[in-house]
């Protein structure tokens, strides 16, 4: 998030700064390459694991599909609009697992595990070494899973696709990745004060998120479908911009999502540095002497 205990410098008072676009994208290809490390390393293994992932993501969105292939659609989505939402969704979450490596987004583990203070003698600040996790061949099988349904979707989509389409799908999905993250770092700032019992309090939200943004909104009564679009987002995943992207809704609605995830940003980024704070002053129990986590 920015911040550092130390007034910014990491191991041995160097200097954290000067983390800029191109040092960035240097770590990530990093990352990148201990990942095609890892899979040409057991090649057969990884293949099948990256097989068994995309085949596990598209059998939890199936049941949606194919409910919505027996009776023609659901709330007036016919079978392939509900099949573009399930599988935009798919790649918002996809997105996300590739950048993820190491937990980056259930941060309430590596508080509650007593591992953010390993981040201290890194000269790297925390969000950079949050960020630069780039795993995009072993952490792919959401986002392949998500892009290929998508395909299929598009394909027999009822409507012809302007020249801007595609820079909105974009900026969509960025969209719903600044949304489920900075929830996740806005209800970890809890982990800050209550590190055992909030310790999987982020992936608690994530997996709710994730499994309720696969159902359509559409045909609900209005004030739980109001719910799922602000008290509990889910609805800002998948089927809110949807219904933006295949004219459903005017695409001026898109920007109620980019606002929401502004404010989620906002919210995320001032109770994770108060929670932060805390920490530094009172730390964490988590170790017994020695060295076991209690």
């Amino acid at each position: 998030m920015g911040i550092r205990s130390d007034g910014g410098r990491g191991a041995g008072g160097r200097r954290a700064g000067g983390f800029g676009p191109r040092r960035a994208l240097a770590v990530m290809a990093m990352y990148a390459r201990m990942d095609l490390g890892a899979l040409l390393r057991d090649t057969k293994f990884m293949v099948i694991a990256v097989v068994s992932d995309i085949c596990s993501d598209v059998s939890a969105i199936f049941g949606v599909f194919l409910i919505a292939w027996r009776f023609g659609g659901i709330g007036g989505l016919d079978r392939y609009e509900v099949l573009f939402m399930l599988a935009f969704g798919g790649i918002v979450n996809g997105v996300i697992a590739v950048m993820d490596r190491g937990n980056a987004s259930f941060p309430s583990r590596i508080i509650g595990r007593g591992q953010w203070e390993h981040m201290f003698i890194m000269p790297l600040p925390y969000w950079a070494q949050m960020a630069v996790g780039f795993f995009p061949f072993t952490c792919s099988g959401r986002l392949v899973s998500g892009a290929a349904l998508m395909a299929v979707a598009v394909a027999n989509l009822p409507m012809a696709l302007p020249w801007w389409w595609a820079p909105m799908l974009l900026a969509n999905v960025l969209i719903g990745v600044a949304v489920v993250v900075g929830l996740s770092y806005l209800v970890s700032s809890l982990a800050f004060y209550a590190p055992t019992q909030c310790e999987e309090i982020a992936s608690s939200l994530r997996y709710s998120l994730e499994y309720t943004a696969t159902f359509p909104l559409s045909g609900m009564p209005g004030f739980m479908r109001s719910a799922l679009l602000s008290a509990f987002p889910a609805g800002l995943i998948a089927w809110f911009p949807s219904m933006a992207l295949l004219g459903r809704h005017p695409l001026s609605s898109g920007l109620y999502s980019a606002a929401f995830a502004a404010a989620v940003a906002m919210a995320a980024s001032f109770f994770f540095r108060k929670g932060f704070r805390h920490y530094v002053r009172r730390g964490i129990n988590r170790y017994m002497p020695g060295g076991h986590r209690n």
